[in-house]
């Protein structure tokens, strides 16, 4: 039964992989074909939102992929805390999370960045002129470049791949 969820979870991480690798080559097209900058960042960004969102998604599954290892059937959640209330903090999966949510630069901390920044609509810049030139420091937001995001993907795929093969040795 997990086997079928880890299947779905890679099923999301492949179509976010799909969605990424194009922004990674130049376009092989004629001149004439190539679309417009404009449409060329129109492109990007759903690409790097759909990616996040496939992201975001194969996350909650992993979740729900965790709850089925442990024989919880029907519930499905959504969050660690929930998961933790589901089967308890003993299991070392749950203790492998919950150490990825704590540390800063994880798989699991990035996308709770990108959540959150994906979230919210985008914060208003400040406009630089002569008399407001003094350094101010910008929020820039979690890093949604491609490199980034396929580093995120890959490391939550080996954690599945990882829970997968240590339960199915059973």
């Amino acid at each position: 039964m997990a086997s079928q969820w880890h299947s779905l979870v890679s099923q999301k991480l492949f179509l976010a992989r799909t969605l990424l690798q194009p922004l990674d080559r130049p376009t092989d097209e004629a001149q004439e074909q190539r679309p417009n900058e404009a449409e060329q960042a129109l492109r990007r960004e759903a690409a790097i939102q759909g990616a996040i969102e496939l992201l975001l998604r194969s996350r909650k599954l992993l979740l729900v992929m965790v709850a089925r290892l442990y024989q919880r059937k029907s519930e499905e959640p959504s969050t660690l805390d929930e998961l933790v209330a589901l089967i308890g903090p003993e299991p070392s999966e749950v203790g492998r999370l919950k150490e990825l949510e704590q540390r800063s630069g994880s798989w699991w901390n990035h996308l709770e960045q990108l959540e959150r920044a994906q979230s919210r609509p985008p914060a208003t810049k400040k406009t630089v002129s002569e008399e407001n030139i003094i350094a101010v420091s910008a929020d820039s937001g979690p890093d949604r470049s491609s490199a980034a995001l396929m580093k995120t993907l890959t490391a939550v795929k080996h954690f599945a791949d990882d829970l997968e093969d240590q339960h199915s040795e059973w």
